[in-house]
């Protein structure tokens, strides 16, 4: 799924409007809006042209920054992480404290985390 926040901070950057980006790409403002939204997706086609038209990547636009390699299984399996994920978790090494408190256990971690901004 399209990443609605990063298209429209690469068509900001581009100093265009919904309308303009709608435009160029051939589909009218609203659908720039449901994009953005995430209540709809674009077509491979237009992807393409987002690529174009903004000056950024598939892998930036569906948020497939870098891809992880996760070695429990007899095959490896890959997964994707966006930018602002390998941020956060940057961030959270800085404290060390609270690193090893999430990252000892994920699953209390992750409950921990949910009861307090619960």
């Amino acid at each position: 799924m399209l990443k609605g926040n990063r298209l429209r901070d690469a068509r900001k950057r581009k100093k265009l409007t919904q309308e303009e980006l709608g435009n160029l790409v051939g589909v009218g403002k609203s659908a720039i809006c449901c994009y953005e939204k995430e209540t709809r997706n674009p077509t491979l086609e237009t992807i393409i042209e987002f690529m174009h038209i903004l000056g950024v990547t598939s892998d930036y636009l569906l948020g497939t920054d870098n891809i992880i390699k996760v070695e429990k299984a007899e095959l490896p399996e890959y997964r994707t992480m966006t930018q602002e994920e390998v941020m956060f978790i940057d961030e959270l090494r800085k404290d060390k404290l609270v690193y090893e408190i999430l990252f000892e256990d994920p699953k209390r971690g992750s409950d921990l985390v949910k009861k307090r901004i619960g």
